[in-house]
């Protein structure tokens, strides 16, 4: 039976910020299967939903008796099935990752970036038997925003000379974050193509906005109106997953505890990234994740990116716009894969290495 570690790794000065981790040994060959860095979403989602709901090595089943509690079973579908995986509850404050002094206790994206990679390096100091094994970020929902940079960072250190050198080749995220705000104004084409909203309503919304959902100008009523009204056609619906059933949170949604924290589109990303973007449009900041991306993708490192096809909060239409953007040619156009010989979605290829893919949910 797999034997999980849970632990802490201290980084940034004095380590005054210790980040809890649990890994987990792939169920083949641990010394040959690739490495995987998990990060969860949120922003400061614990690493422990990719554990025990997503991709990790144990789920929860549930009981037909309301008075007993859920019993713990392994999970057939893990990705410890073929590769070691290294869960890590980022930023500072999610899950048990700790702060020992007031000021560490803040972090924007691009440190909670930063922090990943210097876990990742200390983590690799500590089991040298995994320097050789090829390594992937990999994460959901808002590590779109901080996976190609964590991944930008490992390859540029890896070209100066840092140590360890983490044999990187690539990331892999699922339904990614990645215009931030213009994310959500993909999300009523999405509603109207499943129906979720009248062809009246989409109009209006369409003429009235001009495509500006998600910041809309308090002197536009009628824009207003229309916003309000979709709102309420789609109040009761799972926005995660459209054809679940609508079920409330046992706990206050991330963003409550982390709705201060600064992203990756303020302007603390010139410590990073060039003072110069290749934009000409007026949606500058939905081009800098972009061009992280391109930095990246350009040293030849691979990126699988998918969407399940009845996701509201990140409509796949976002992430096809977002990928669209990069300008990159195609090399295996749209067309369905299977399992078993059943379509279960959709995919393209790019020559930068990318692949993307739809899921059928």
């Amino acid at each position: 039976m797999n034997m999980y570690i849970l632990r802490y790794v201290g980084v940034d000065e004095s380590e005054d910020v210790q980040l809890f981790y649990y890994f987990a040994k792939s169920d083949l060959n641990p010394r040959e299967d690739p490495l995987v860095l998990w990060l969860t979403g949120g922003p400061g989602c614990s690493s422990f939903t990719g554990f025990a709901y997503e991709v990790g090595p144990l789920n929860f089943k549930a009981v037909q008796d309301s008075g007993s509690l859920s019993t713990v079973v392994t999970n057939p579908n893990s990705w410890t099935k073929g590769a070691s995986m290294i869960f890590v509850d980022l930023p500072v404050g999610a899950g048990f990752s700790y702060s020992r002094t007031s000021a560490a206790a803040h972090s924007t994206d691009l440190q909670t970036c930063a922090q990943a990679y210097e876990f990742m390096r200390k983590w690799l100091i500590d089991h040298p038997e995994f320097l050789s094994n090829l390594f992937y970020v990999a994460g959901d929902s808002y590590s779109g925003m901080t996976v190609p940079t964590v991944a930008h960072l490992i390859s540029d250190g890896n070209e100066v000379g840092n140590k360890p050198f983490i044999n990187l080749k690539g990331y892999v995220l699922g339904n990614p974050v990645t215009f931030l705000l213009g994310d959500g104004n993909y999300a009523i084409p999405f509603a109207h193509g499943m129906g979720l909203i009248s062809d009246e309503l989409y109009e209006s919304l369409q003429r009235n906005c001009e495509g500006e959902y998600m910041i809309v100008d308090p002197s536009n009523a009628e824009c207003s109106n229309d916003v309000e009204a979709y709102s309420q056609c789609i109040s009761g619906i799972q926005t995660a997953q459209i054809l679940e059933p609508l079920c409330g949170f046992a706990s206050p949604k991330p963003h409550q505890f982390f709705g201060e924290r600064r992203s990756l589109y303020d302007e603390e990303a010139e410590l990073l990234l060039p003072e110069q973007w290749p934009c000409a449009s007026n949606r500058v900041d939905g081009y800098r994740l972009s061009y992280v991306g391109l930095m990246m993708m350009a040293s030849e490192k691979h990126s699988v990116l998918k969407s399940g096809d009845h996701d509201l909060i990140v409509p796949f239409l976002g992430t096809q716009a977002w990928i669209k953007s990069l300008n990159y040619s195609i090399v295996d156009d749209w067309r369905s894969w299977k399992v078993e010989g059943q379509v279960a979605g959709y995919t393209r290829s790019y020559s930068n290495g990318m692949t993307y893919a739809t899921v059928k949910a």
